[in-house]
């Protein structure tokens, strides 16, 4: 008899759903869709748009669009580059956590290092500042933490490297966590010559022996994350980073599960209840995701989101997506969305 699992509606704290100014790579309804279908219910996203969401007006524009559009619970990170500091209070009441990037990636907007303890301190102290940082500026977005009371979170970290200092930092009792991505767990440098242009991501992918010591510590790993980045072909021709990865996230991790580095337990801790307690998200019992434990071949032509591709098209995996209960509405069942389907709550932290 075919398995059914029963998750909680799971959450990710980090997608870059391209609305406004980029809906040719995706758009609110059309990466919301992808979440269902993924079996994510709650998504976050990131600040890096075309303008930067870095005013009050942008971040106010950014939540109306999805008001209308989205139909998974959706909140937005607010972003920075070191100018906005007066802004702080207010876009915190709207904002699920604060994005600094202290390497450059997609939009460029980096902030000089020297400036982030001046960031940790000015953000509200009960919601979490985000860090893009890499090998090269993980140091000092540690000790820029010290003797402030204040959560930071690692986005997508790739390496041994990172992941040390992270772990050193956690021993210290600094409140630092960390996400890894299905990228960086299921592909490694060697990938790139075979994907070529739709290998390339920020942060890099990394060798073997670094996705190694990422699966052999895994309990030092405090969520998944997809980084869902959404590109046209044509962008990626040209030289863009990043992947979809909505859509594939339970299903790799599904495999992992399958092939015995990852437990059923691991996967609801690290993509629903961790993610929920770190950011201070609503959870509902009557949100829930079913998965068909059924081999199925992951094509291109059969993914929602809007930029059409994947990485591991062509790719068996172990169950799939069937249906997903959101606030006891059925809104994704078999492949097919409900004819009405209504946009979804914009959350903010600890709402009720």
């Amino acid at each position: 008899m075919t398995e059914i699992l029963r998750l909680p509606g799971l959450v990710d704290v980090h997608v870059h759903l391209r609305e406004p100014g980029q809906t040719e790579k995706e758009d609110f309804s059309s990466g919301t869709r992808a979440a269902l279908a993924g079996g994510f219910t709650t998504v976050c996203d990131m600040p890096n748009n075309a303008e930067p969401i870095t005013t009050l007006e942008r971040l106010e524009a950014k939540i109306a669009l999805a008001q209308q559009k989205a139909v998974c619970d959706i909140g937005f990170h607010y972003g920075t580059v070191g100018d906005n500091l007066d802004t702080f209070a207010e876009a915190a009441k709207h904002s699920i956590g604060l994005k600094v990037y202290l390497n450059n990636t997609t939009g460029g907007y980096t902030l000089d290092p020297s400036r982030l303890k001046e960031i940790y301190a000015a953000w509200p102290r009960d919601q979490v500042v985000l860090l893009h940082t890499e090998e090269d500026t993980i140091d000092i977005a540690i000790a820029s933490l010290e003797g402030l009371s204040r959560p930071v979170h690692v986005c997508h970290m790739p390496s041994r490297v990172v992941l040390e200092k992270i772990m050193a930092a956690k021993a210290k009792g600094l409140p630092v966590t960390c996400g890894v991505t299905p990228h960086h767990l299921f592909l490694t440098e060697n990938d790139v010559e075979r994907l070529g242009v739709y290998g390339m991501m920020k942060p890099p992918l990394k060798s073997q022996a670094d996705q190694d010591f990422l699966w052999a510590h895994l309990d030092d790993i405090d969520i998944f994350e997809s980084d869902h980045a959404p590109h046209t072909h044509a962008d990626k021709q040209a030289g863009a980073f990043g992947v979809p990865n909505l859509e594939t996230t339970l299903p790799l991790l599904l495999k992992a599960r399958a092939e015995g580095k990852i437990t059923l337990e691991q996967i609801i801790d690290k993509c629903f209840t961790n993610p929920s307690e770190i950011f201070g998200l609503p959870t509902d019992d009557s949100t829930y995701v079913d998965v068909k434990m059924e081999p199925y071949v992951l094509h291109n032509a059969d993914l929602q989101t809007k930029c059409g591709w994947s990485p591991w098209d062509g790719e068996e995996m172990p169950g799939h997506v069937t249906r997903v209960v959101l606030h006891g509405q059925t809104v994704y069942e078999n492949g097919t969305f409900p004819a009405d389907l209504h946009p979804a709550r914009v959350l903010t932290p600890f709402a009720s």
